[in-house]
């Protein structure tokens, strides 16, 4: 697979860090940051360049969920894996619906860690090529080239 840059976002520095130093080992790009805030602020500046985060769930302030939903709302197209270390099936639906590609509780194995980035990574790619065959697209409006966009970023166009 090709050279992936992560988003590592999650409160617990130590897991950060370490998880960014294994998967730079492993010839990927890693940016950590500690708050769904700065996940967001980082994204306005570097979202071209991300191609999957790895957001945790439980997390003060702006919880994972709620750091998800306003990504998703100003970044599309970055796919994001949820992480939690409190397994819970509830949790699990509310991300996959508010936009997650996946789930994966702590602690993950690596090799899961990179091969779910990967299947994400070629979501965002089949996404990418759609909206550019939409935008390439003559003789269709552009409300209607607007609105299939966005229905191929919920995940709804084919």
């Amino acid at each position: 697979m090709s050279h992936l840059h992560f988003l590592l976002v999650d409160d617990e520095k130590d897991f950060v860090d370490t998880l960014a130093k294994r998967l730079r080992q492993r010839g990927f790009s890693a940016d950590c940051v500690y708050s769904g805030q700065a996940a967001l602020d980082q994204l306005d500046q570097k979202a071209a360049l991300i191609d999957v985060i790895l957001l945790d769930i439980q997390m003060p302030e702006i919880d994972g969920i709620q750091t998800l939903e306003l990504l998703k709302r100003k970044h599309p197209l970055p796919e994001v894996l949820m992480l939690t270390g409190h397994a819970s099936v509830g949790s699990a639906v509310e991300a996959l619906k508010s936009g997650a590609f996946d789930y994966l509780t702590k602690p993950c194995d690596l090799n899961e860690v990179i091969s779910k980035a990967e299947q994400a990574v070629s979501r965002k790619k089949e996404r990418m090529a759609k909206i550019r065959q939409i935008q390439a697209t003559p003789f269709i409006s552009e409300r209607e080239r607007q609105k299939r966009i966005a229905e191929i970023l919920k995940g709804n166009g084919g």
